[in-house]
């Protein structure tokens, strides 16, 4: 009685065990898709640069009209020019004009940024690895708040020159 009491204990640890290992591997594909990493990536890359990219992290979704077209693969500082500097994968057969810009925009007051393309009128379409150059970058909803406070404007430091 002793042995099959062990092979049933044995069964069902196999069984609780194997289960386990589902559940695991299931998170972890769940999380890849939700991050957007996976082991091939299909689409080009484009490069933007902004003075402020708070908010923005490798993962964020690029967005056309509030669709998803690619996420961010890079966000570094430009010691040069001490802006950041951001590489994003766009997925083929999205054609982005070259004269688009990128806005560093947010969900709402508690919800996640994302990085949307405004399309441009031009004909010409952005080259795989090409750069666009009309960014804006995250508005600071704490600089906003402290500025209205104040009673300042903020007419004189504000974003112009991007």
């Amino acid at each position: 009685m002793t042995q099959m009491k062990q092979m049933s204990e044995n069964t069902t640890e196999v069984l609780v065990g194997g289960a386990v290992l589902a559940v695991a591997l299931g998170f972890v594909l769940y999380a890849g898709q939700v991050t957007g990493v996976s082991a091939a990536r299909s689409g080009y890359e484009l490069t933007a640069s902004f003075r402020s990219a708070q908010g923005l992290l490798v993962g964020t979704d690029v967005r056309m009209a509030g669709v998803r077209v690619g996420a961010v693969t890079e966000v570094r500082l430009n010691p040069q020019t001490f802006r950041a500097d951001t590489t994003l994968s766009v997925r083929d057969g999205i054609a982005i004009p070259d004269d688009s810009s990128a806005v560093i925009a947010s969900e709402g007051l508690l919800g996640g940024n994302f990085l949307e393309i405004v399309p441009g009128g031009s004909f010409d379409n952005l080259e795989p690895g090409g750069e666009i150059v009309d960014t804006q970058g995250a508005v600071s909803l704490i600089t906003l708040l402290g500025r209205f406070a104040s009673g300042g404007s903020g007419g004189a430091d504000g974003d112009s020159g991007e």
